[in-house]
């Protein structure tokens, strides 16, 4: 029984930033390796829990989120569970809980793999990114302390990626300071003549729509469409079933 990928993304209800997660769902399942099926943790329906209700079998949900906050730990397994799903973290000590057709294993998010910082990287530069500029890697924010912690170990690795003179700083576009707007007045306020943000989104809405309107010189896309993305939805899945194997 080869475990169903559910792919578990925010919502939004700016139609391109959908129109991105169902594009980047059909990529995922254009490789071939496992059916592919698209839920919303906020904002839209069907949410995962409603998804995974409709799927025969074992899932696996990847969380296409770049920081574990609120909707990874809370929102996403209270769904599964009032679908009537079994919600197992990706190191669930139990050995096979993939032979329980109620189980649902929840990936990491994707933050952590470094593909993504690839993508970012380069986002920026296709902005018109110069070596020279101040870096500030522009985030959604959460009350969660895991997810900021996530967010600060994403800056310290873009900032090994790119030359950036002050290293990179993270800012806040929703929840959390400093600010994106702060933060780059700031640099500018330093001295620094150019400050580039990078965009830790996935997708474009309100979000990204605000950093125009921050001071920035320059503003990266967000990380998708991309196709680094796709490849670490099927990491996070393969690291799952690695983790978890149905007794065969």
């Amino acid at each position: 029984m080869t475990p169903t990928l559910l792919l578990a993304v925010h919502g939004t209800r700016d139609p391109h930033g959908t129109a991105v997660a169902r594009a980047l769902a059909r990529e995922v399942a254009d490789r071939g390796e496992t059916p592919v099926r698209l839920g919303f943790a906020d904002v839209l329906q069907p949410d995962v829990g409603t998804v995974a209700a409709t799927i025969d079998g074992p899932v696996v949900v990847v969380p296409a989120f770049l920081a574990a906050g609120y909707h990874v730990h809370v929102d996403i397994p209270d769904q599964l569970a009032r679908a009537g799903r079994t919600p197992l973290p990706p190191a669930h000590p139990h050995s096979g809980p993939l032979d329980d057709p109620r189980a649902a294993v929840i990936t990491d998010a994707l933050g952590g793999d470094d593909r993504l910082i690839t993508t970012a990287a380069r986002r920026l530069r296709q902005a018109g990114w110069r070596p020279h500029d101040a870096v500030v890697l522009a985030a959604a924010g959460s009350s969660d302390t895991r997810a900021l912690a996530h967010v600060a170990d994403a800056a310290h690795r873009l900032g090994t990626t790119l030359p950036a003179p002050t290293g990179v700083e993270v800012a806040y576009i929703a929840t959390g300071h400093p600010t994106v707007p702060d933060t780059v007045a700031r640099l500018h306020h330093r001295g620094h003549p150019r400050v580039a943000v990078a965009s830790w989104l996935l997708a474009p809405g309100l979000f990204h729509q605000r950093l125009a309107h921050t001071g920035a010189d320059t503003v990266a896309d967000p990380l998708c469409p991309d196709a680094g993305i796709a490849d670490a939805v099927i990491a996070r899945y393969r690291a799952a079933t690695t983790r978890h194997p149905a007794h065969t």
